[in-house]
């Protein structure tokens, strides 16, 4: 098993407990962490940045979430990015059909993909080997 670390940050419990299974049925990551939004997650980062602690390989983002969404996650992130100190794969998973989510997905550099949920095994072999 490979020492990779994913976050699923979503708002829905059942869909968490889904890809904790996928992701550990994978074999690809061992670590998973599951934040419930965005706010959670950038104040995880945060942390990580003050006591120079590991970063996650992936982040699979849900868009609509309470507290903080993930364009409000991406904002946050962007303003965090100089003081990352390695590269996080950051990945839309959402169950919008919105043109305008995939697009602004699309045209966010940090983005590297959007995938609409559930996620499967063969999405995140995808992830790992891009």
């Amino acid at each position: 098993m490979n020492q990779k670390s994913i976050w699923v940050v979503d708002d829905d419990p059942i869909y968490q407990i889904i890809m904790k299974k996928i992701i550990g049925k994978s074999g690809l990551f061992s670590n998973v962490h599951s934040f419930s939004n965005g706010y959670e997650a950038i104040n995880s980062l945060k942390q990580i940045i003050a006591e120079k602690g590991n970063f996650p390989d992936v982040i699979l983002l849900d868009i609509e979430m309470p507290v903080l969404d993930g364009w409000g996650f991406m904002d946050e992130i962007l303003v965090l990015k100089p003081q990352i100190q390695a590269e996080i794969k950051i990945y839309i998973s959402s169950s919008s059909i919105a043109i305008e989510d995939k697009e602004r997905a699309k045209n966010n550099p940090v983005i590297l993909g959007y995938m609409s949920k559930p996620i499967s095994l063969n999405d995140l072999i995808k992830i790992t080997t891009n």
